[in-house]
């Protein structure tokens, strides 16, 4: 049985110009002790699923269309209050985007933390300053102790975001959520926030909800990978299938435009031409049709149902190898040349 498990989520923003359906029919699942990516372009949807499931979509502007998000059998959107922040923090936490936004500038470090044990645990300061060490020697800061006594403008951007991590796992949560945690760091430092949240998984067993739009983080983070496309989950299916074989044109898209080691490129790398449609004014058919080169090879008959019939997302099973894709018209071919992980 899945952790977390997410169906049909539609979750609208009221504007001025009137509603955006920011997530339209997302399903998903995570299980425990595994990692799940969600990939995707900026505003198809994967920070909002993430906050929808914690309900931190403030409202209004956001409503809550329709859908259910359950986490261990548990109906999250039937919640009263109460319970609700019971379960944050507690079973599930989030790793924001922006460490440098995430941390109140005036309270030190320690003041942050002791304040989530304080809540969770009643734990008085001394009791809670031991184990704030404790934690931030965990996630890998040098000096604890003096750490605990800064302020967030005196952390570098990687510590802020190691203690942002210490701050989610104080409470030794089921499931993390991490929206882009690595965004605002350089490549160095990247890399070892990406270490140690696998080494911190591997030892706790904890589930994780990995949002990045970086491929390259997916395939070194992710047992399974959903791929959002403006609002919808396009394709799901075990990471290294979804390198060698992506069935989604726009996965394959994805893959074939990331830039690889060691192989020269004479012609320009490939791009996905057009943009994202109106969240505003979505098309009849597939929201993908218009910047997809592979409906473009279809018959008329065929180029006519993806504009005219919306695809839901179904069982693709091909080769002994299961998943789900959104896609009339799936790609067949193994794409192993331009799909491999980088």
């Amino acid at each position: 049985m899945a952790l977390l498990e997410i169906n049909n989520l539609q979750v609208g923003f009221d504007t001025e110009a009137g509603l955006v359906r920011a997530v339209d029919g997302v399903t998903l699942h995570v299980e425990a002790g595994r990692t799940l990516g969600v990939v995707g372009e900026s505003g198809c949807g994967k920070s909002v699923t993430a906050a929808s499931v914690l309900r931190l979509v403030p409202s209004p502007p956001g409503v809550m269309l329709g859908g259910s998000i359950h986490f261990d059998g548990r109906d999250i959107l039937a919640m009263p209050r109460t319970a609700l922040q019971q379960l944050r923090g507690r079973e599930i936490a989030m790793v924001f985007q922006d460490p440098m936004t995430s941390l109140n500038p005036v309270f030190t470090i320690e003041r942050q933390l002791q304040e989530v044990l304080s809540l969770r645990f009643g734990l008085d300061r001394a009791a809670a300053r031991v184990r704030s060490a404790e934690m931030l020697r965990t996630v890998g800061i040098a000096d604890p102790d003096a750490r605990l006594d800064a302020y967030p403008h005196e952390l570098s951007g990687g510590m802020k975001q190691r203690v942002m991590i210490a701050m989610a796992l104080l409470c030794e949560p089921r499931l993390l959520i991490a929206d882009e945690p690595t965004t605002a760091l350089d490549v160095t430092v990247q890399a070892q926030i990406l270490h140690l949240m696998r080494e911190l998984q591997r030892k706790t067993d904890t589930a994780l909800l990995f949002i990045t739009h970086d491929m390259g983080v997916i395939a070194e983070m992710s047992d399974d990978v959903v791929v959002m496309y403006a609002g919808r989950v396009v394709e799901h299916r075990p990471v290294l299938d979804l390198f060698e074989s992506p069935r989604h044109p726009y996965t394959h898209g994805l893959l074939s435009s990331i830039p690889r080691k060691g192989v020269a490129h004479k012609a320009p790398l490939p791009t996905i031409e057009g943009t994202v449609p109106s969240l505003l004014n979505l098309p009849p058919g597939c929201r993908f049709v218009d910047r997809c080169s592979h409906h473009r090879s279809l018959d008329a008959s065929a180029q006519q149902r993806c504009r005219s019939q919306d695809p839901a997302l179904a069982a693709d099973d091909i080769a002994g190898r299961s998943g789900w894709v959104a896609c009339h018209f799936p790609l067949t071919t193994p794409t192993t040349a331009t799909g491999a992980a980088p």
